[in-house]
C-alpha cells in the first residue's frame, strides 16, 4: 500500500508525540532545521507542521493521520475523525480578565478580547452577550491586558501564568488535550484504516503501561493463599510453581515427575505510586526475592 502519511505537531507537544511513537517501536529522528523526520518504518512517512494547521491538512486529504490538540480542531472546524485521546498536554481554554475588572463591567461596555482562538472566542462572547472586538495574537497573549486588551481567551494548564500577570479566570470555555486524528479519506481506504487502527492499538498499549510496574516475587506454599488475597492487580496475578526434587515429606504440592512445589513465583502489574506502601506489605505476607521492573506495553 501507499505510505501512511502522519503529521507531527511542531512546538511543545512534539516531544510527547515522538516519545509515544518511540514506545510503540517507531523511531523518529528530525534533522536540524528540517520538517521531514526520518522514520524507521518503511510504510510510514512523517512531516512536522504547526498544530493549528494539522486538522485542516487532514481534512483536505493531504495527509492521513496526525497529532494535535482538540482545541485546534475546534478552532479550525476541521472535519476529521478523532481516533483516541492520548491524555497528555491537558489544558483549559479560559476567559480571563484583570483582577480589578468585575463581571458587570464586561457587559456594560465594548471590550477588546485578545486571543489565538478567534472562532472559539467569538462563539463564547456571543453566547454570553458580551460586545467585543476580537484581537488576534500570536503567542504571549497574557501580556496584552490591561493596556491593550480587557480580556484574553487563552489556554492554561495550571492558571499560574495568568495569576502572575494579574489576571483572574472568568470561565473555563472548554478543555483540551493532545489527540490522535485521522482523515476521513484515509479511513475509507481499508489498508490505511487497518494501519491507523494498528497504531491506535500500540498507543493504547504504551499508555496502559505508563505509571505501572511489574512486581515479581516468590512465596512459600504455606503463605501463598494469604499473599494472593492481599495483592492488588490489574486482573489476576500470574502464578507459576517453584519445583524442587524430593518426596512428599519435604512439603509442598506433588507435581509432575515426582517433583514438589516448594512455593510459587507470583507476578503482578501495579501502579508505580502503590509500590512504596506495597513492598513492606508484601514482605509481611511472606513474599521473598521481590523484583520490580518497568512495563513497556500492556495489551488488555
Amino acid at each position: 500500500m501507499d505510505k501512511l502519511k502522519i503529521l507531527l505537531p511542531k512546538g511543545r507537544i512534539y516531544e510527547n508525540a515522538v516519545e509515544l511513537l518511540a514506545g510503540a517501536g517507531i523511531s523518529v529522528k528530525l534533522p536540524e532545521r528540517a520538517y521531514r523526520p526520518i522514520v524507521n518504518q518503511d510504510d510510514l512517512e512523517a512531516k512536522v507542521m504547526k498544530p493549528q494547521n494539522i486538522g485542516k491538512l487532514l481534512e483536505m486529504g493531504a495527509h492521513d493521520c496526525g497529532f494535535t490538540g482538540r482545541d485546534w480542531i475546534d478552532e479550525s472546524g476541521a472535519d476529521v475523525e478523532e481516533i483516541m485521546d492520548l491524555g497528555f498536554d491537558k489544558v483549559r481554554i479560559v476567559a480571563a480578565v484583570p483582577s480589578v475588572l468585575n463581571d458587570e463591567d464586561l457587559k456594560s461596555k465594548r471590550i477588546v478580547a485578545a486571543t489565538e482562538y478567534e472562532h472559539i472566542a467569538r462563539r463564547w462572547l456571543e453566547s454570553k452577550k458580551i460586545q467585543a472586538v476580537v484581537l488576534h495574537t500570536s503567542g504571549a497573549t497574557e501580556v496584552f491586558p490591561p493596556d491593550d486588551a480587557d480580556m484574553i481567551i487563552d489556554n492554561t494548564a495550571t492558571g499560574r501564568t495568568l495569576a502572575e500577570n494579574g489576571l483572574r479566570i472568568v470561565e473555563t470555555i472548554t478543555e483540551s488535550s493532545t489527540r490522535f486524528f485521522a482523515s476521513k479519506a484515509a479511513l475509507a481506504n481499508p489498508e490505511k484504516k487497518r494501519k491507523i487502527m494498528e497504531l491506535q492499538m500500540l498507543f493504547e498499549a504504551v499508555l496502559n503501561a505508563r505509571g505501572r510496574v511489574m512486581l515479581e516475587m516468590n512465596v512459600s506454599a504455606e503463605n501463598f493463599d494469604k499473599l494472593v488475597k492481599g495483592l492488588p492487580s490489574m486482573r489476576s496475578p500470574t502464578v507459576s510453581p517453584l519445583y524442587s526434587a524430593g518426596d512428599e515429606k519435604s512439603g509442598g504440592t506433588l507435581g509432575a515427575g515426582g517433583t514438589h512445589a516448594a512455593g510459587f513465583a507470583v507476578k503482578i502489574a501495579v501502579k508505580q505510586s502503590e509500590v512504596p506502601a506495597l513492598l513492606p506489605r508484601l514482605k509481611e505476607l511472606g513474599a521473598t526475592d521481590i523484583l520490580e521492573y518497568e512495563l513497556r506495553k500492556v495489551l488488555a
